[in-house]
């Protein structure tokens, strides 16, 4: 039986949205960021993720993770190559040229996408106004630019990055790019990614996820 540890409201999303893609049956531990919470020491705080019972999970200290049969992982997109290769069907590779494509295409969302990306969504939407800083979020709109310009190239030919169908890449990479909307300004230049983007959000997986994450409390 697999379990999911994390809110709807993280990095979960990725892994959620692809159990949904896959069909698979999982249960969700609703474990949450510690910095949410007013009192997380407090005797009757939700489990979070500075809890001990989940620090025996995951030592780091961040969601979300996966026990599946036995096997813990952490890290969402590391998370959701493994359950594409073991259950995906044609969400994952169907060789070890597809595989090396799918691990490519996530390292360069985290290195090349997130660290720009989730400072739009912060110092435009997620932070309280006072908190947000316009240079900071501008400076991440032109860091994106040439980013978002080689997944426009890459997205160009079939709509998707690996094996011209939809994939683990897709989600992976799509859900970092999401980080992004709050700018929309970034897709000005590319018509590939944002018509990729609303091909992504437009599936019944995707949409339950969302679904689920907007009845979680904020």
């Amino acid at each position: 039986m697999l379990t999911i540890y994390g809110v709807h409201r993280s990095r979960a999303s990725r892994t959620i949205w692809l159990a949904h893609e896959m069909g698979l049956r999982f249960e969700q531990v609703k474990v949450m960021q510690a910095y949410r919470l007013p009192n997380p020491d407090a005797p009757d705080a939700p489990i979070h993720t500075r809890s001990p019972a989940f620090l025996k999970i995951n030592p780091n200290g961040h969601i979300p993770s996966i026990d599946d049969d036995g096997l813990v992982l952490h890290e969402s997109l590391a998370i959701n190559l493994y359950l594409a290769r073991r259950y995906g069907g044609v969400l994952g590779p169907a060789d070890i040229a597809e595989d090396g494509q799918m691990g490519m295409w996530a390292v360069w969302a985290v290195t090349e996408v997130e660290p720009h990306s989730i400072q739009i969504l912060y110092h435009r939407v997620a932070r309280q106004p006072a908190d947000r800083d316009p240079a900071i979020a501008r400076a991440a709109i032109d860091a994106l630019q040439a980013p978002i310009a080689v997944l426009d190239g890459a997205l160009a030919e079939t709509g998707f990055l690996v094996g011209g169908r939809f994939t683990v890449a897709d989600i992976n990479v799509s859900e970092v790019v999401r980080y992004a909307m709050a700018a929309e300004e970034v897709f000005d230049a590319a018509p590939a990614v944002r018509a990729w983007l609303h091909a992504c959000h437009a599936r019944p997986a995707f949409k339950q996820m969302m679904a689920e994450r907007e009845a979680e409390p904020a």
